[in-house]
């Protein structure tokens, strides 16, 4: 079939942003097929597209290509039409964008030239849902013994394309759509198939047209709604994998978060975490509890310095090393090493540190062993007696500071009923009020007393004790805080002291 070529009229300089200007004396001038201006109008017959010169080699005659910015600021909209009708060139009249600007046309015979003209300054596409879709060739043979079984492949293949081009009405759409997925698109049709343009919305177009209605008011109005609609398809499509992949993040983060292992203990374990990211569910600070088969109950809280992302995955690979090495039958200094070098094995840099609290608390509830690796010593408060620091003089340094580091186990008596708070720094570094003056662990200690006071325990004591730092902080509190508590109350629920609630 004979391909008809659109008759086109020459556009200024100025109105095109492209086209050389009209020759002197009579000469022809150059074919833009990359800017075409407007299809089927104009004064005077087109240039014949056969004798007219062509461009020197390495010379483009498009327009640059412009960045996604540049496309939605002020400039004027480019238009690429698609279409091969045997009955005529399309007619396009003279469009103009809302700004008054000229819209900047292209004219592509066939889906080859048409991907040689979409550039990133195209903002729309206009195709004619007639256009007839090339069969795809088989890639080239090797080999002469392959000559003939390639040649009839090659038949074979190209008469099931065109079957099948015959049987989708809307295969030049699909191609498009591959070949331009973040471009507008809207098809063209005949006046008496409004079906196949539902259908072609269906697929992904933004609108259609029929092919005998257009006009310039029309068509103008039609390209500016399918480059909106097309941006805000863009940025809800973006907006919706972006929730994605947060609900991801967060399901894997809160997996990362320890489940307590305690079954057959007495103990009532509660905790409380606030990653210092905003947004984020798991931070630095890290912990963990499990009761061993010999009714042991091990109980570690830890801080990796810093509360990115980084410092939240090594935070991680630390908690679980350590709930290894305890069910493996490691405690005190045996295990703190281990972690050291897990820590200096996975750490990004030399300088990333780890504190470390660890407790393991005999079965029969009374007494602990205790190891603090540059970490604050937790509170204890026993019945008939004021909520106290546990002692902290044998502690050992950082995990990642030194080499050769060494970390005492003290053994601490807990008695009979008792609550353990373990915690990280991150509740006792924020502020008092507006000065410099910061909680730490005296006034933490002022504040959970007056809490008990108050009749607080368990969870309820554990909220009001972090809601209080925050507002004593004057607003959230910008490192990671973590706080457990452990409570021993053989024979009932634990009561606080009545010593401890009249403080």
């Amino acid at each position: 079939m004979p391909v008809p070529i659109p008759r086109q009229r020459a556009i200024p300089a100025a109105e095109g942003g492209q086209a050389p200007a009209r020759p002197p004396h009579g000469k022809a001038a150059a074919r833009d097929t990359t800017d075409a201006g407007s299809l089927g109008t104009g004064p005077g017959p087109a240039p014949d597209p056969i004798t007219a010169p062509k461009p020197e080699p390495g010379t483009s005659t498009g327009p640059r290509p412009i960045s996604e910015p540049e496309r939605g600021s002020g400039t004027s909209l480019s238009l690429l039409v698609i279409e091969d009708d045997p009955a005529g060139p399309l007619s396009v009249p003279r469009l103009l964008d809302s700004a008054g600007k000229p819209i900047r046309i292209r004219t592509a015979r066939n889906l080859t030239e048409a991907e040689r003209l979409l550039t990133d300054d195209v903002h729309c596409i206009l195709l004619d849902l007639a256009l007839t879709v090339p069969a795809t060739a088989p890639g080239p043979a090797t080999g002469p013994a392959s000559a003939s079984a390639a040649a009839s492949g090659t038949a074979s293949a190209a008469a099931s394309g065109d079957a099948e081009a015959g049987e989708d009405e809307l295969a030049a759409l699909k191609h498009v759509l591959r070949l331009a997925p973040r471009h507008a698109v809207l098809a063209l049709t005949a006046d008496d198939d409004s079906e196949l343009g539902a259908k072609a919305v269906r697929v992904g177009a933004q609108d259609y047209l029929y092919r005998d209605e257009l006009d310039g008011r029309l068509l103008s109005r039609a390209i500016r709604y399918a480059v909106e609609r097309k941006r805000a398809d863009i940025a809800q499509r973006q907006l919706t994998e972006s929730r994605l992949r947060a609900q991801e993040n967060a399901r894997l983060e809160r997996g990362l978060l320890p489940t307590p292992l305690l079954d057959g203990s007495p103990l009532r374990f509660a905790a409380r975490y606030r990653p210092g990211r905003s947004r984020a569910l798991l931070g630095g600070d890290f912990y963990d509890t499990v009761r061993t088969p010999d009714g042991s109950v091990h109980v570690m809280i830890g801080d990796v310095c810093g509360h990115g992302p980084d410092e939240a995955a090594l935070g991680v690979e630390l908690r679980i090393a350590w709930r290894a090495l305890t069910f493996a039958g490691l405690c005190g200094d045996e295990l703190l090493s281990t972690l050291q070098k897990v820590l200096e094995h996975e750490r990004a840099d030399d300088e990333i540190f780890a504190t470390l609290c660890t407790v393991d608390i005999a079965p029969d509830g009374r007494r602990a062993g205790l190891c603090l690796a540059g970490h604050p010593s937790p509170l204890i408060a026993r019945e008939g007696r004021l909520a106290e620091l546990l002692p902290y003089e044998d502690g050992g340094p950082a995990l990642g500071l030194l080499p050769r580091a060494r970390w005492p186990r003290r053994q601490v008596e807990l008695g009979g009923k008792w609550s353990l708070m373990l915690y990280t720094d991150g509740l006792i570094e924020g502020r008092i009020g507006q000065g410099k003056e910061r909680l730490g662990q005296e006034g933490m200690v002022e504040m959970v007393r007056r809490q008990i006071a108050r009749g607080l325990q368990g969870e309820e004591l554990l909220e009001a004790a972090v809601n209080e730092a925050r507002d004593l902080n004057g607003g959230d509190l910008t490192d990671d805080v973590a706080v457990l508590l452990l409570d021993r109350a053989p024979g009932g629920n634990h009561q606080w002291p009545p010593a401890a609630r009249r403080t």
